[in-house]
């Protein structure tokens, strides 16, 4: 047969060998992170874009406002930002997030009158 046919592994034999195999296992590795940050990344975008059309904010204090009710909540901020965004869905937002959310608009708007 004259195409091609895909390589058939063969057993490794060579140091070099091993440490291709490590540095291939690293970058997928590398790639998995990469991709679960990416996604990650949107819903935080998502939540931060619901938080600036809640107490009409600028992008930067959306931000820092979901930082603020992660750190106050100690959940991770893309936690946050998820429940956030599964509001959308009709899902409760967690008693813990809302709180914090709440107090954190309250300290905005608070700010804002300064």
């Amino acid at each position: 047969m004259t195409g091609t046919t895909p390589r058939q592994e063969q057993p490794l034999s060579t140091a070099g060998d091993a440490g291709l195999l490590a540095e291939v296992d690293e970058l997928r590795a590398r790639n998995e992170q990469l991709e679960q940050a990416l996604a990650s990344r949107a819903v935080i975008d998502q939540a931060r874009g619901m938080v600036m059309a809640l107490a009409p904010c600028t992008s930067e204090r959306a931000w820092d406002l979901l930082v603020d009710v992660s750190q106050r909540s100690n959940i991770k901020l893309r936690a946050v930002a998820a429940a956030l965004v599964a509001t959308t869905k009709d899902e409760a937002l967690p008693e813990p997030v809302r709180q914090e959310l709440r107090q954190a608009l309250r300290r905005l708007q608070t700010a804002d009158r300064r």
